[in-house]
């Protein structure tokens, strides 16, 4: 338990640098960046503004301050837990993460589920099946799936499932004209299920491939010879000497693809029109909202940096031996 409590200390002192540097790096590429944020503030009434107007704004803002003061200020105030105001939004940066991630974990929850089952499900039937046409046509899918954008995916679909068939609305996260109290939760997952379908297809790849794999690698061992000598076969053998041993390791699995879920989120977002924290992140970095961008930006590494501790505790606390093989 020494051992673990150590490891996790050990992971804070790095994800506390990494928030460091990735903050500094986001304040200067936006800083820097050919954005005016007074201008884009404004908006369609730049005309009607006036220099003195504009002082004022950027004085209201910080915008005056030196790039220096302006990321010395914000840091101070977060470590006060004050993550400012979106310029965008004019609320508190924490309302607008914690209204869009409502949105988006539900988007990513869904798909990291139904990814994870499929592309597990897929790769034991692989495995089981080697050098048969359900093993080629898993690997096909999979190796075609993993070069596939996720946005021309989406795109895909939107066109097919909405646009064609009319099965599905055409993005947003709930029907257009309808006042939010009128919002069903039927409502909600119409909407839903075609961006998680689109990061749930293109997740079952690594997981599918990693436990077909995983898979061979068993039923090659001694003891799983040894169980088919003794007449142990299809579905007993691998409930018997696989399930174990190939669960684990797609667990882990699954729990670092939070990266590229997150990421894979984004995407989706734009091309579905879905108001989650993926397309926040995109308005605030073309309309110049530092405070949001960077509020954004830990937010999303301290997801994904969940999703890898819990992927490390989960693997020390089920197989000792990497514990072991660390101290040696």
């Amino acid at each position: 338990m020494t051992s673990i409590l150590r490891f996790v200390i050990g992971k804070f002192v790095r994800i506390a640098t990494l928030l460091i540097a990735l903050c500094l790096f986001s304040f200067l590429l936006l800083r820097y960046s050919p954005i005016d944020p007074v201008q884009a503030y404004v908006g369609v009434d730049m005309l009607n503004v006036g220099p003195e107007q504009r002082a004022k704004i950027a004085e209201y803002w910080g915008l005056n301050k030196p790039p220096l003061e302006q990321f010395a200020s914000w840091g101070y105030a977060v470590l006060h837990g004050n993550f400012g105001t979106s310029m965008i939004f004019r609320r508190p940066v924490l309302a607008v993460i914690g209204e869009r991630f409502a949105a988006s974990v539900a988007l990513m929850g869904t798909a990291w589920l139904v990814s994870g089952i499929a592309g597990f499900t897929l790769g034991v039937i692989a495995g089981m099946r080697r050098n048969t046409w359900v093993d080629h046509l898993v690997k096909w899918y999979c190796y075609t799936l993993a070069s596939t954008p996720t946005f021309w995916l989406g795109l895909l679909f939107l066109m097919v499932f909405a646009v064609w068939l009319g099965w599905f609305p055409v993005g947003m996260g709930v029907p257009a004209g309808v006042l939010a109290q009128n919002v069903t939760l039927a409502d909600r997952l119409q909407h839903l299920i075609l961006p998680a379908l689109t990061l749930s297809v293109l997740g079952v790849a690594n997981v599918a491939l990693h436990t077909r794999q995983k898979l061979l690698d068993v039923l090659q061992s001694d003891y799983a010879l040894f169980a088919r000598a003794r007449g142990e076969t299809g579905f007993t053998l691998f409930w018997r000497h696989g399930l174990r041993n190939v669960a684990l390791p797609a667990i882990t699995l699954q729990l670092a693809s939070f990266s590229e879920l997150f990421g894979g989120a984004v995407l989706a977002e734009q091309v579905f029109s879905y108001p989650g924290l993926g397309q926040t992140i995109v308005e605030a970095g073309l309309r110049g909202d530092v405070p949001l961008l960077l509020g954004i930006a830990i937010f999303s590494a301290l997801f994904v940096f969940s999703g890898n501790l819990l992927a490390d505790i989960f693997y020390r606390l089920i197989d000792p031996r990497i514990t072991e093989e660390a101290a040696v």
